[in-house]
Parts: structure tokens; C-alpha cells; sequence
């Protein structure tokens, strides 16, 4: 029985264009970053018999075709950057254009492992739009705040405050509209609520969680915590023990975390305040300390879904 071949292609992504690319062949395509320019990708990734797409994250310019691609039925990996520049470094590899970016994407993509992941669930795709659209008003009130305590003459105070007022109202509108569009999901208004009874995750960061880590409750505690960027990696050799560090990780959701983790290692969660207690007692500092605390949250967020059981005292041994 004959083993089907993997015809890997490769897309470069740009706000207008893009260029694609095929493994093994010197043929390329480039089209626009639209409609017409998806059914047009989409038609020649068929001909040439294409089953896996690899595409770079492009500060969101990839989402609209990587949803067409998928809907197509074709098996789409997302690569970070990083990912993509570790690659071109091992091969070597010093120029750069879109087309020669095209061609070592789709090198990348055949060089990947031959497990077929499944796609995501699509609805957390306009999910985590809504939710970035919250944090941007968050940061924008922030700054309101900061500006607010620079400023004298009252004209000027009034009109910062009353744009607080307003960013915080429409914050409030946003957030409530979020939970309702989740809520009309059992299963993810199930999630959501077994995520917010662990003690310290209040609603804010439990959407957070559900939205941005949507893997939850099908991790081990150590991908829960690496995927966030909560995961302490060595930095070990020979004989010279180094310092751990985190690294990497879903940063809008790790910030959230450490937003949840000090109020609920000073005051709401016993178990975080017995280990913040003990780490700085051994020696850590805060920071290190607090870093643990936000580790644990996400671990005990994820047993509890994992378990289909709300949080209790003895999910803290998890």
C-alpha cells in the first residue's frame, strides 16, 4: 500500500499580498490579500495537489485566508516568527524577500512533524478579537490615569476624567457583551464557570483564561504553564548551574495572570498565600514568588476543567 506524499506550501503574509510558495518547486504564486486573492490561492494550492499550508503570524493579516484555507479542508500550521527565523538560521540562510521568505516557510512546513494537529475551534477566533478590544480600552484608561496625574488646570482634568469615565463604561458594555456571546455555549459557559471557582481567578481573568488558553483542560501542568510563559527553563552547562528563567508564552494572558496572582497570594487564596509565604521565607524574591503564584493559577484553572469539578481545598494539591 503506497504511503500518501505531503505537498507542503509556504505563504508569506502582508497586508496587501500574498506569496506563496511550494516545496521542491520553483514555481510561485503571489495575489492579493482578499477575497479574489484567497479563491485564487485556493484553486492553485489544489492543482498542485497541496495538503499542508504553512503560514507565518503577521500581526493578524494571516487570519482571514488561514480560516479560508482551513475551510477548504487543508491542514494549516501557524508558525511564530521566531520559529521561522530559527529555521532560516539553521539552514544558513542570510537574504530575505517575500518570495525567498515563501520558499523557507514551505521548507519549514515539510520539515514539521507528520502529526496532524487538529484545527482549532473556530469560535474562539472572534472570541480573542473581542477580548484584545477590551485589554486595548484597559491600556487606553490606564493612560488617561497616568496623563490625569500630570495635569493641573481643572479644564483639562475634567475632560481627562470624563474620558476615564467613558473608557470604563464602554469597558463594562464590552465585557458583558463577551461573556453573553460565550454564555450562549453550554460547553464554553461551563468552562467558564469552573475556571472562575478557583479562589483568586475573578471573572475578568477567567475570560481571559478561557479565551486565550483555549488547550484548557487538556494539558499536562507543565504544557498549561509553558504555553503561557509561566514554565522555568534551565540554563545549565557543564559544570555551571545557571539561573531559571521564563521565557516565551501568551504574554496578553500572562498578564492577566500576574494581575490575579497578588491579590490572590496576599488575601483570597490560602494555598497562594501559604506558597508565597514559604518561596520569600527561602529566599525568593517577590517577583520570583509571585511568578509561582501565576504559575499555579493556570495549573489549578486547568485541573479543574480537566476534572469537570469546580475548585475545592483539595485542588490546591493538584
Amino acid at each position: 500500500m503506497s504511503k500518501s506524499i505531503t505537498v507542503a506550501a509556504g505563504i508569506d503574509t502582508s497586508k496587501d499580498k500574498l506569496d506563496v510558495a511550494i516545496h521542491g518547486c520553483a514555481e510561485q504564486l503571489q495575489v492579493g490579500n482578499d477575497a479574489a486573492g484567497h479563491r485564487s490561492l485556493l484553486a492553485w494550492l489544489r492543482r498542485k495537489r497541496v495538503t499542508r499550508v504553512g503560514i507565518e503570524a503577521s500581526g493578524g493579516y494571516e487570519r482571514a485566508v488561514v480560516a479560508e484555507l482551513r475551510r477548504a479542508g487543508f491542514v494549516v500550521i501557524v508558525f511564530q516568527p521566531i520559529q521561522v527565523r530559527a529555521y532560516a538560521m539553521f539552514r544558513l540562510q542570510r537574504a530575505k524577500n517575500d518570495k525567498i521568505d515563501a520558499a523557507l516557510i514551505a521548507a519549514c512546513t515539510a520539515a514539521g512533524e507528520d502529526k496532524i494537529r487538529p484545527a482549532p475551534d473556530a469560535r474562539f477566533a472572534a472570541f480573542a478579537e473581542h477580548l484584545t478590544l477590551i485589554e486595548q480600552i484597559e491600556e487606553d484608561a490606564a493612560r488617561y490615569k497616568t496623563r490625569r496625574d500630570t495635569f493641573l488646570d481643572k479644564t483639562n482634568l475634567q475632560l481627562i476624567e470624563s474620558e476615564i469615565v467613558r473608557l470604563q463604561a464602554w469597558r463594562r458594555r464590552e465585557l458583558k457583551r463577551l461573556r453573553e456571546a460565550i454564555y450562549a455555549h453550554a460547553d464554553l459557559k461551563q468552562r467558564f464557570r469552573l475556571i472562575h471557582s478557583v479562589v483568586g481567578i475573578g471573572g475578568r481573568t477567567a475570560l481571559a483564561l478561557l479565551v486565550r488558553l483555549p488547550e484548557i483542560g487538556l494539558l499536562t501542568r507543565g504544557q498549561a504553564a509553558a504555553l503561557v510563559g509561566l514554565a522555568p527553563y534551565d540554563d545549565d552547562s557543564g559544570r555551571m548551574t545557571g539561573q531559571r528563567h521564563i521565557a516565551g508564552g501568551r504574554k496578553r494572558l500572562r498578564k492577566s495572570l500576574y494581575a490575579a496572582a497578588m491579590p490572590a497570594a496576599f488575601h483570597w487564596n490560602p494555598a497562594l498565600i501559604a506558597l508565597y509565604g514559604r518561596l520569600t521565607a527561602d529566599g525568593k524574591t517577590h517577583k520570583q514568588a509571585l511568578v509561582a503564584c501565576a504559575r499555579k493559577l493556570v495549573i489549578y484553572a486547568n485541573t479543574v476543567v480537566a476534572r469537570g469539578t469546580p475548585w475545592s481545598n483539595r485542588t490546591a494539591i493538584a
